[in-house]
């Protein structure tokens, strides 16, 4: 227990290190095995959501200490690279004991940072546990394939070998499961990573980092850089780096896939979602409720995969009602207080924007069955909060329903039958997720086979594959050709090397040479 306590102790300085005169202390830079100050004189401020006080100040990491972190990157690829399979496979087994074992100080950096309850927050740690116990698993996932006797005396092997330094880029919304989407499935396969944490909320990286090194992660594989715009540049434009994986807006995501492909970089890109629940009216009733409010309203709402959308179909929407009680229940209150719901927004730019989104809604013919703005939490008065707010009468040509709001807001619509939701959801154009509501397995087949959205719940609200699958979301909510996790995610992470070897049985006695194609008879 004392070395999990000096752990701890240790991951919970990365964050605060250097104390600015009369200021919150500020965030490290971690590069080439070492938590380093970053001379900067560009900071951006961290705050708590709940409160929007100051808790930390961001460095924009300088050019020159960028360059330092791919530099490292590139160097400790040369011997990571070749460092034994199984040797990589320890590091991840220590490293998913490590984050087990420290899953509550996690969660609590979580919830100070990033607003969500800390239920929630554990829940962030686990999903990004699981794909770095799906690492442990590398032998067998990295093996290559082989054919003997493909021509006389001919044999070939084809190997899956890492890319060299990769980029990753993070939001907010998920401090830790996206880092370790990221990095311990990269670092497995033999790569070597620069990684940008969000600005908003970079602890959990930072207490990963000392984990992961704790674990024996050697020196420069893993390096963390901080910023906005110019990092998230350098990792595009950096001649270093092979490879970027990025998830967040679809602002942000579209210029990273088109920056970092124009430079020749392999690019996998998470955007945003609109993601509809379909009820129909055999559904069991108080269960389709209960997964619709938990899956719109949970984390604020600020979830990829949120159900933001239902499209009630026949007499399902006289379930409204009931589904309006059910939201008005949740509890609204800083993350960390027991029995909360419903934590802050990470901003009160975010909350703007949502409750703008809100107000054009009632403006182009929406009915507010419920209103969750203007909340006011006591003791928290100056925190980010939007209660849940429920719209329906929406139409696909509100500004409500062509936006993702991400925020904890519910926007309603109706359908005659399956086939008219089926249309609706086939002509928006994000593809991230989707989810059916009933007890007739025909519909449900059907749903699957026609609805065009990468990710399918049948009476799951938030389809989220485990890592044994790969997150397939797919339209205009992902840009690439690999996605993260399972199989796919090692595909990314790696390339082919085939080899064909010819070792003659017998000396060769002809001796003309052949020009022609070789056909291997």
């Amino acid at each position: 227990m004392a070395a999990i306590s000096r752990i701890v102790a240790s991951a919970k300085r990365t964050v605060g290190v250097r104390g600015l005169a009369s200021a919150a202390p500020t965030v490290k830079n971690f590069i080439n095995g070492k938590f380093v100050d970053s001379t900067t004189s560009d900071f951006i401020e961290l705050r708590n959501p709940a409160t929007n006080e100051i808790i930390g100040q961001v460095p924009c990491s300088t050019q020159a200490e960028m360059q330092a972190a791919s530099d490292a990157a590139a160097e400790a690829f040369k011997t990571w690279s070749t460092t034994s399979v199984m040797s990589r496979q320890g590091v991840m087994f220590r490293l998913a004991e490590l984050i087990r074992q420290n899953q509550d100080e996690l969660a609590r950096s979580i919830t100070l940072e990033q607003g969500k309850t800390i239920p929630d927050a554990e829940g962030d740690v686990l999903r990004g546990l699981q794909v770095v116990e799906f690492a442990c698993g590398i032998p067998s996932l990295t093996m290559g394939e082989s054919a003997h006797h493909v021509a006389k005396d001919m044999d070939t092997i084809s190997y899956r070998v890492p890319l060299g330094v990769v980029g990753g880029i993070c939001p907010f919304n998920f401090p830790a499961m996206i880092p370790l989407w990221m990095f311990p499935l990269a670092t497995a396969c033999g790569n070597t990573v620069v990684l940008k944490p969000s600005e908003a909320d970079p602890g959990a990286a930072m207490m990963l980092a000392q984990l992961a090194q704790d674990a024996g992660l050697p020196d420069g594989v893993l390096n963390i850089i901080h910023g906005s715009t110019d990092t998230v540049n350098f990792i595009c434009d950096d001649p270093a780096i092979k490879a970027i994986s990025f998830v967040g807006s679809d602002t942000a995501g579209n210029h990273i896939y088109s920056r970092g492909c124009a430079n020749g970089k392999r690019v996998q890109s998470n955007q945003a979602a609109k993601n509809h629940g379909v009820i129909l009216p055999d559904a069991n009733k108080t269960a389709t409720i209960n997964a619709l409010v938990g899956a719109a309203f949970g984390a604020a709402g600020q979830r990829c995969m949120a159900l933001s959308t239902v499209v009630l179909v026949g007499e399902s929407k006289e379930w409204l009602p009931d589904l309006v009680d059910m939201a008005r229940q949740l509890k609204l209150n800083a993350g960390d207080q027991p029995g909360t719901d419903v934590g802050p927004m990470i901003s009160p730019q975010a909350l703007e924007r949502a409750e703008n989104l809100i107000e054009s809604g009632v403006q182009q013919g929406a009915e507010l069955l419920l209103d969750g703005r203007g909340a006011s939490v006591p003791g928290y008065e100056n925190g980010n909060f939007l209660a849940p707010t429920v719209l329906t009468g929406v139409t696909p040509d509100m500004d409500c329903y062509k936006e993702e709001i991400f925020g904890p807001v519910l926007v309603c619509l109706e359908a005659e039958t399956l086939d008219d939701a089926i249309e609706l959801i086939n002509n928006n154009k994000w593809g991230n997720g989707c989810a059916l509501f009933t007890k007739s397995g025909p519909a449900a087949r059907k749903f699957i086979f026609e609805c065009e959205a990468g990710q399918h719940g049948i009476n799951v609200p938030i389809p989220v594959p485990l890592p044994m699958f790969s997150f397939t979301g797919n339209k205009d909510s992902f840009n690439g050709d690999l996605n993260f996790y399972g199989k796919a995610g090692v595909q990314f992470y790696t390339q082919q090397k085939t080899v064909t070897t010819l070792w003659r049985d017998s000396d060769a006695t002809e001796l003309k040479a052949q020009v022609s194609f070789p056909r291997h008879d």
